[in-house]
């Protein structure tokens, strides 16, 4: 969760212009586009979820990982989670 404003306004654009993204590819199918478009508006929407998903992957290393007081115990958890996390985002 993103925790500072700036990267909360960030997220939230990103998120809006995605859902944006999955309207126009209903209107697609419903209007029966060519695969070709369809396809295309797809991989447009995957493309904008993994930057989305990196961007908020960069602001948890950031806030968990380098920001704040933390002990080389609590930054080897926290890493776990975050290379879990990473593992199954690339399945």
């Amino acid at each position: 969760m993103p925790h500072s404003p700036e990267d909360k306004k960030r997220a939230l654009t990103r998120v809006r212009r995605i859902r944006g993204q999955v309207e126009a590819l209903e209107r697609a199918l419903e209007s029966s586009e060519p695969c070709l478009a369809v396809l295309q508006q797809i991989a447009a929407i995957r493309g904008a979820a993994n930057g989305l998903m990196g961007e908020i992957i960069e602001m948890h290393l950031q806030d968990e990982l380098v920001a704040g007081e933390t002990t080389p115990d609590q930054r080897a958890v926290r890493m776990q989670e975050v290379g879990h996390l990473i593992r199954s985002y690339l399945k």
